[in-house]
């Protein structure tokens, strides 16, 4: 029996305006909308302050909420009723009467290395000295200069497509981007490397998608709800509760690693300094339910190691003045 459209009004869904964002929110929107068969849902675009400002390196305008304010502010507005986010974009605190309703199964979330056609064939370990990579991250960049001090790195900005762009026109030799974005975008063919935890591990929450919400709103938790996928969940709740108890953020070099296996889930983190000369990284193991306990243990684990250290070294070099 075919169900009946509702004539109540359509669920609004908040979205960046890039491509990858669309594509992500739009399989949010189709996932719904197959569960929901009596309800509509329509997806409403906006550009964020990070869409904006593409001059500049991230860690330099600072990360408080520089891919989800604006999202945020219209669910308060009561101009949307959710919003769909990278979840490694998504601060670890969130403001007053907002919350993380649900957490999709994650894509891959390692990095990978897309080389350009002169260098195709060549991994990390086999380009010659000098070789430009480009990353406008800390955390891929601190790994790899810990591991391949004579490559050179180079800051890149805008969206997945402009970066490629950039890359083929001879700016970069190689990029360093989420296996995750690539594959969602239909570029999964350009990797030439996928970078294993021994060299990089990946943002926390990276390759899963995080939806948001009012925290007094019952009627659309229940609806998102039911797109969560309870393993990704209980490793990105362990990843966002270690990122949190260290007060970093995502432009901060703080890299995870997650498994669950034989019913438990192990947590690997890590702090490095910019320069790459030291990392601290430890691994914690325990029970799902005991996720967030878990990711704020293996912080203080990190602090009692040292990272308290460097993090006031980067916080003092990269964040600008409050």
């Amino acid at each position: 029996m075919t169900a009946t459209p509702s004539t109540q009004r359509p669920i609004r869904i908040g979205s960046r305006k890039s491509q990858l964002a669309l594509v992500q929110t739009e399989w949010v929107q189709a996932q719904l909308q197959a569960r929901h068969g009596d309800r509509s849902f329509e997806v409403v675009t906006m550009t964020t302050q990070g869409d904006n400002i593409l001059d500049v390196a991230l860690a330099k305008i600072g990360d408080k909420g520089l891919f989800t304010k604006e999202l945020e502010l219209s669910m308060l507005r009561q101009e949307t009723d959710l919003a769909v986010h990278s979840l490694k974009d998504l601060p670890t605190h969130l403001p007053d009467g907002l919350m993380l309703g649900a957490i999709t199964r994650r894509e891959d979330p390692a990095d990978a290395l897309v080389l350009g056609a002169k260098w195709l064939g060549y991994t990390l370990e086999t380009l010659p000295a000098g070789t430009i990579i480009g990353t406008s991250s800390l955390r891929r960049l601190a790994q790899l200069r810990h591991h391949y001090p004579h490559l050179s790195f180079k800051d890149v900005r805008g969206n997945l497509n402009t970066r490629l762009a950039k890359l083929d026109a001879g700016e970069y030799d190689g990029l360093i981007l989420a296996v995750a974005g690539l594959r969602r975008l239909g570029f999964g063919d350009r990797i030439s490397q996928v970078l294993p935890a021994s060299v990089s591990l990946y943002a926390v929450g990276q390759g899963a998608l995080g939806i948001e919400c009012r925290s007094n709103d019952p009627e659309i938790l229940s609806l998102i709800k039911t797109l969560e996928d309870p393993e990704t969940a209980a490793r990105c709740l362990a990843e966002r509760a270690f990122l949190r108890q260290l007060e970093g953020g995502c432009q901060v070099p703080i890299g995870v690693h997650t498994v669950i296996e034989q019913g438990q889930l192990r947590l690997t983190g890590l702090v490095a300094s910019l320069d790459g000369q030291r990392l601290v990284k430890d691994t914690i193991t325990g029970d799902p339910s005991t996720a967030e306990v878990l990711g704020a243990s293996l912080a203080l684990t990190l602090r009692e190691q040292g990272a308290s250290e460097i993090l006031a070294e980067i916080f003092a070099t990269v964040r600008p003045e409050r």
